[in-house]
C-alpha cells in the first residue's frame, strides 16, 4: 500500500509495525508463545507507542522504568518499520555496555523471535551494523602509502610501528584500532587511519579497505547502532547532508532514516559538548607535525616542500607554543578552567604563520596531478583553515549564543584547550534532530521531573513531541530498603574534613554489613581518593576488594570485575551514576555520598544560570535541581536490575532531610519509605537484606 507523506509530499510505504507489534506484545501474544517471555503491560504500551510514532514519523519521549524491557519494545516495531519502508533505523546509546547488549543480545533475540512466528518470518533476515568513527578504521591505501614512503614520513622507530600494523592488517577481520594490542601510537595511526580524503571510493579497493567495506555494510543495513558522542559529532558536521543527501531531504544521519535515542537523559550534556568548538594545543601541534616534524625531519611535505616548507612549519609551531603559552599565562594560572568574558584576551600571533603555511600547502597541491597525495595535502590545508577559523571565533567570542572558555588538562596538565558550547542547545537539536521530518524516539528510565516531561522536552528542543511514562514492574517495597544517615555534617568548607571522616566511617560500616558488593557514588574525585585511602585497610582486612574509578580500567572493565568478584566495593564519580549494570548479589548496595549537584562554576552551567536570571528565573530550581534529580534517579537505578534482585540504598547526605528540596529526592526514590540511622543507632537500625 502506498500513502502520501504530508510533510514531504513524497510517497511513503505504510508499515505493519503497529498491527504486528500489538500481536507480538499483547498478553498471550507471539513473544510469550515464541520465546516464552512473560507479558509486561508496560512493555506492550511502549511498543504500541513506538510503532505508532514510527508509522507517522512523529517524535516521542518515553520514560520506561527499569525492567520494562524497552530495548525490545522499540527494536521489534523499529525493525518491522525499517524493512517495510526500506528506511534505516538508527539506534543511539550512551554507554558501551548497552551498545554491546543491543548488538550481541537484543538483535539476535529479535531475529529468533521473527523466525519463530510465521507471519514475522520475512523480517528475520534484517541486516544490522555498528557505526564507528572513521578515525577508528585502518585504511589499506594509506597503509600501503606509508610503507612505501618510509623515508619521507617516518623515523625508524615509527616505521617499526607501521610494520606491526601491517602484520596485524593481514590478520584482522575488522581493521578497528581497538582490536590492535598494544594500541598503536597515535601519531603513527593518524597516518594510516581512514580519517582522510585519501581514504575514499575513488582511491581505495572497496573489497580490501576496512572502512570502505564497513561503509558498504552500513548502506545495506536496516538497523545501525551508534553512540551518542558520534551521533552528535556527525550531526554537528552536517548529518544527512554531509552523507550526500540533497538539501532539504529528510533524515538525521542518512536519507530517510528514523532514530531511537536510548539513555536519552544524557542528550543535553552530550549534545552541548558536540555543538561547539574544541581546539587544543596538542591537536594543533599534531596537525603541524604531520606536515613536517622538525625532530624527525619527516612528514607529508618532506618530498615536495623542501626547506621552505620546513621553515613555515617551524614558524607555525613556534607561534603555536607562544599563543597557547600566553593563554595559559593570562587565564589559567590560578585555575584549570576559566570562562572567557571579553574578546581578544591574547594577541593572535598564530594566525599569520598558519595563513602562510596553508597558502604554501595549496600551492604545492596545485602542482600535483589528481591522486591521493594531492587530496591529502588539500585536506591538510582545510584543517589549517579550520584551526584559523576556530582561533578567530574563540578570540572574538564570535557566536553570541555560545559561551567560551579555556581549560588545562592532560596527564601532566600541559594541554591547553579552547572551548565553546551553546548556552541553550535546544534550538540546535530542534533544527538538526527533531526538525528533520522523521521520527525520533527518546527513552530512558529518568526523563521526567516530578512526573512532568515538559522540562526535559524544552531542554532538548522537542516541545512538539508526544510523551508517555510507564513505571517499573518491579516490587520495590519487597526488593529495596532505604537508609538515610541524619548525622553526616552538611557540606561546607568549614566541615570538609569532619564530613570526609564521617563518610569514611559510614562507608566502612555499611559495606561490611552488606554481604554482596557495594557501589559507592561520589560527586568529587578528591573526596573519592581521600575516602578510599581511609577505608582501604579495613576492606582489605575483611577480604573485600576495592575498585576505583581511574585505576584498573574503564567503567566497563571495572563493572565486569565487580560482576566476577561478587563482593567488591566500587568507588565511582560522574559517569558511574549511570550505565553500571550489575545484577544479583554482586551489587547489593548503592551508597550515595552526596546529592549530585553539578558545580555551579563550570562555564556552561554559569552561562545557563546567567540566562535564566536575565529572564527573571531561578537557576537552582530550573537547572541545578532538575539535573541533580535526574542523576540521583540514575544512581539509585543501578541497584535493582532484575525481579530477583534485592538490595539497599544508603544515603549519606543529610541535606535530603534538612533542606526543603530534600523531599523531591525522597519522592523520586522507587521505594520512598526509609529508615533514619545515626552512628549511635546504626548497629540496631541498619538491617539490610542478608
Amino acid at each position: 500500500m502506498i500513502g502520501l507523506n504530508e510533510d514531504s509530499g513524497t510517497p511513503a510505504v505504510v508499515t505493519r509495525a503497529p498491527e504486528l507489534s500489538a500481536r507480538a506484545f499483547s498478553e498471550g501474544g507471539w513473544l510469550q508463545d515464541g520465546l516464552a517471555l512473560e507479558h509486561r503491560p508496560e512493555q506492550e504500551q511502549m511498543a504500541r507507542a513506538a510503532a505508532g510514532a514510527f508509522r507517522d514519523d512523529l517524535s516521542l519521549l518515553f520514560e520506561a522504568g527499569t525492567g520494562v524491557g524497552k530495548s525490545l519494545a522499540y527494536l521489534v516495531p523499529g525493525i518491522i518499520a525499517a524493512v517495510d519502508r526500506k528506511r534505516q533505523l538508527l539506534v543511539s546509546t550512551h554507554t558501551i555496555s548497552l551498545q554491546e547488549q543491543i548488538h550481541s543480545k537484543d538483535l539476535p533475540l529479535c531475529r529468533r523471535f521473527f523466525s519463530a512466528a510465521p507471519e514475522l518470518a520475512p523480517y528475520a533476515s534484517f541486516k544490522s551494523a555498528v557505526l564507528v568513527g572513521k578515525s577508528n578504521y585502518l585504511c589499506t591505501t594509506r597503509l600501503a602509502n606509508a610503507l612505501a614512503e618510509r623515508g619521507a614520513l617516518f623515523a625508524d622507530d615509527d616505521y617499526v610501528e607501521v610494520q606491526r600494523i601491517a602484520t596485524w592488517a593481514a590478520e584482522t577481520q575488522t581493521g578497528l584500532r581497538h582490536d590492535l594490542h598494544p594500541p598503536p601510537r597515535p601519531e603513527v595511526w593518524e597516518a594510516v587511519s581512514a580519517d582522510s580524503s585519501a581514504c575514499s571510493r575513488k582511491h581505495c579497493d572497496c573489497e580490501k579497505c576496512f572502512y570502505q567495506r564497513a561503509r558498504s555494510r552500513l548502506r545495506s543495513a536496516d538497523v545501525i547502532i551508534v553512540n551518542h558522542a558520534l551521533l552528535f559529532a556527525l550531526i554537528s558536521a552536517g548529518g544527512a547532508q554531509a552523507d550526500g543527501a540533497p538539501e532539504g531531504a529528510r533524515g538525521v544521519l542518512f536519507p530517510e532514516d528514523f532514530v531511537v535515542i536510548d539513555e536519552a537523559h544524557t542528550v543535553p550534556e552530550v549534545a552541548t559538548a558536540h555543538f561547539g568548538l574544541s581546539l587544543s594545543s596538542y591537536g594543533v601541534e599534531r596537525t603541524l607535525k604531520h606536515l613536517h616534524n622538525p625532530r624527525t625531519r619527516r612528514g607529508l611535505l618532506r618530498r615536495r616542500g623542501g626547506p621552505e616548507a620546513a621553515s613555515h612549519v617551524a614558524a607555525a609551531l613556534d607561534a603555536s607554543a607562544r599563543f597557547f603559552g600566553s593563554v595559559e599565562a593570562a587565564l589559567l594560572t590560578p585555575r584549570a578552567i576559566v570562562r572567557l568574558r571579553s574578546a581578544d584576551p591574547v594577541a593572535p600571533v598564530l594566525d599569520g604563520p598558519l595563513e602562510a603555511l596553508q597558502r604554501l600547502v595549496a600551492r604545492i597541491a596545485d602542482h600535483l596531478e589528481d591522486g591521493s597525495e594531492r587530496d591529502e595535502l588539500l585536506e591538510q590545508r582545510t584543517r589549517i583553515r579550520g584551526i584559523q577559523a576556530g582561533l578567530t571565533e574563540w578570540l572574538t567570542l564570535g557566536n553570541p549564543d555560545h559561551v567560551y572558555w579555556a581549560e588545562r588538562g592532560g596527564r601532566r596538565q600541559t594541554t591547553i584547550t579552547l572551548r565553546s558550547a551553546p548556552v541553550d542547545v535546544a534550538p540546535e537539536l530542534k533544527r538538526h534532530l527533531f526538525g528533520r521530518g522523521v521520527s525520533v524516539l527518546c527513552t530512558s528510565a529518568s526523563l521526567a521531573i516530578g512526573g512532568e516531561m515538559a522540562p526535559f522536552a524544552a531542554r532538548i528542543g522537542a516541545g512538539d513531541a508526544r510523551s508517555a511514562i510507564v513505571h517499573s514492574p518491579f516490587d520495590f517495597e519487597r526488593q529495596m530498603r532505604v537508609f538515610v544517615a541524619s548525622d553526616v555534617p552538611l557540606p561546607s568548607p568549614q566541615e570538609a574534613r569532619l564530613a570526609l571522616d564521617t563518610l569514611a566511617d559510614y562507608i566502612t560500616f555499611c559495606t561490611l554489613r552488606v554481604g554482596g558488593g557495594s557501589l559507592v557514588l561520589f560527586t568529587s574525585h578528591s573526596d573519592l581518593r581521600a575516602v578510599a585511602a581511609a577505608v582501604e585497610p579495613a576492606l582489605r582486612e575483611a577480604g573485600r576488594p576495592l575498585l576505583m574509578q581511574g585505576e584498573g580500567g574503564s567503567r566497563t572493565e571495572l563493572t565486569r570485575k565487580m560482576r566476577s568478584l561478587g563482593n567488591a566495593v566500587l568507588f565511582g564519580t560522574d559517569s558511574f551514576w549511570t550505565g553500571v549494570d550489575v545484577p544479583g548479589r554482586a551489587l547489593s548496595q548503592v551508597i550515595v555520598t552526596r546529592l549530585p549537584f553539578d558545580p555551579p562554576d563550570h562555564p556552561v552551567v554559569e552561562a545557563q544560570a546567567d540566562r535564566i536570571r536575565e529572564r527573571g528565573g531561578n537557576p537552582f530550581n530550573e537547572l541545578t535541581l532538575p539535573d541533580a534529580l535526574v542523576k540521583f534517579r540514575q544512581g539509585v537505578g543501578r541497584l535493582i536490575r532484575t525481579q530477583e534482585d534485592r538490595g539497599v540504598i544508603t544515603i549519606l547526605d543529610s541535606r535530603i532531610l534538612a533542606k526543603a528540596y530534600g523531599r523531591l529526592f525522597i519522592e523520586s526514590l522507587p521505594q520512598p519509605e526509609f529508615t533514619r540511622i545515626t552512628r549511635e543507632n546504626r548497629e540496631s537500625e541498619f538491617n539490610p537484606f542478608r
